[in-house]
């Protein structure tokens, strides 16, 4: 089992770290997305400490026009959109008119729309951190408004995005009991696709989190 895993951890720091060539990136066929148990995931994660020299959220521009200028909807918009349980009208200018959400953090169904907040998954300075500090702009406008991968901005109670603010999984977890398994793979997720490390409390939180979640898979897709 052991042998399996380490296996497992070095195909998903090899697929993570091949580079594709400016000579072949027209002709690369899109990213495949990934499945590794919870545990084999964490441990995939490059490990490094954080440092928020410079950080400004400002550095990261959102919301954007979203995947589709010419709808009138940004990517706040498109994440209620996506998300609802029951549908939104959506009128001119892309106003949302009723529509329901499930906040899975604390299990709290939520309307209308201005209730809610867009959470990054991995808060944009945690993200600063852990590695996008080296980034461009054009990147970190990319992150701030990823719609490519489910779980990178999700919808929640302002109460509970304004809770967790800027925390780790070392520091702040959802309330409900039942999110905890979604959470940290969905936090692990997003930290794969961008390529960005943990820190040692974070990773640990995160093998423990895997620990208790057997079964649990993470799947991602690398950002372009």
């Amino acid at each position: 089992m052991m042998i399996m895993m380490r296996a497992a951890v070095a195909a998903a720091a090899l697929a993570l770290s091949l580079p594709v060539t400016a000579a072949h990136a027209a002709e690369a066929p899109a990213a495949v997305p990934q499945v590794l148990p919870m545990g084999v995931a964490v441990s995939a994660l490059p490990l490094a400490a954080e440092d928020r020299t410079g950080y400004q959220r400002t550095s990261f521009k959102h919301w954007n026009a979203g995947a589709n200028p010419s709808d009138g909807c940004n990517t706040r918009a498109e994440v209620l959109i996506a998300e609802a349980v029951e549908a939104p009208e959506v009128g001119p200018g892309c106003t949302l008119t009723g529509g329901v959400w499930w906040s899975y953090y604390d299990e709290q169904a939520v309307t209308p729309a201005g209730a809610l907040d867009i959470d990054h998954m991995v808060p944009l300075a945690e993200a600063w951190d852990s590695g996008a500090s080296s980034w461009t702009a054009a990147r970190r406008e990319a992150y701030a408004n990823d719609l490519g991968q489910d779980g990178s901005l999700v919808a929640v109670t302002a109460r509970s995005n304004r809770s967790k603010a800027d925390q780790d999984p070392s520091q702040w977890l959802p309330p409900a009991p039942g999110a905890l398994c979604r959470y940290g793979a969905e936090w692990t997720a997003t930290k794969l696709r961008w390529g960005l490390a943990v820190d040692e409390a974070e990773r640990d939180r995160l093998m423990e989190i895997a620990a208790g979640c057997g079964g649990t898979e993470v799947e991602f897709t690398p950002a372009p």
